[in-house]
């Protein structure tokens, strides 16, 4: 079951992304997000914005949501999208589903574009962003550091409108 979230989900969301700030050069966070803390993003993010989580028989397993791509008044149509899965529940197309609900809410708010900005390598992240029509627009070489190594950053676009790039 796909569903908004609240922050009432904070601890399932933080169970699911901190591994991923632990371990993974996925996300450039250094540092465990606190319940506390991703509560209070539910609450800043949704205020505005989608955010969706995946559920089975009442455990989240997965999130995606979207936050301001800049923050000047010429950038309010363009998002930036994010979508993080449980490590334990890898590959079951529920990525896919969540992107897909949120693009969906996205284009009934009246959004224009979805950006996705992927660390480089992720294979996985890449083919996601690809099947749900995101194309690449942008590389910026070594533009973040993590675990002692300097990390590329690729950027994916999806004009929501349906219109190619």
């Amino acid at each position: 079951m796909i569903r908004s979230a609240t922050p009432a989900d904070a601890a399932a969301l933080t169970a699911i992304y901190n591994p991923y700030i632990a371990a993974t050069t996925i996300s450039f966070e250094e540092t465990a997000v606190s319940v506390e803390e991703m509560a209070h993003r539910i609450e800043t993010i949704t205020a505005k914005l989608p955010w969706y989580v995946y559920e089975i028989d009442g455990q989240v397993i997965g999130y995606a949501y979207a936050t301001s791509w800049r923050a000047r008044p010429a950038y309010q149509r363009s998002v930036e999208t994010s979508v993080y899965v449980s490590q334990q529940h890898p590959r079951k197309g529920i990525g896919k589903q969540l992107y897909r609900a949120l693009l969906e809410d996205l284009r009934g708010r009246n959004f224009h574009v979805a950006i996705g900005g992927i660390a480089m390598p992720n294979a996985a992240s890449i083919a996601l962003h690809e099947s749900l029509g995101y194309r690449k627009v942008a590389h910026f070489p070594q533009v973040g550091r993590k675990f002692d190594q300097w990390l590329d950053v690729g950027y994916w676009q999806l004009l929501l409108n349906g219109q190619d790039i």
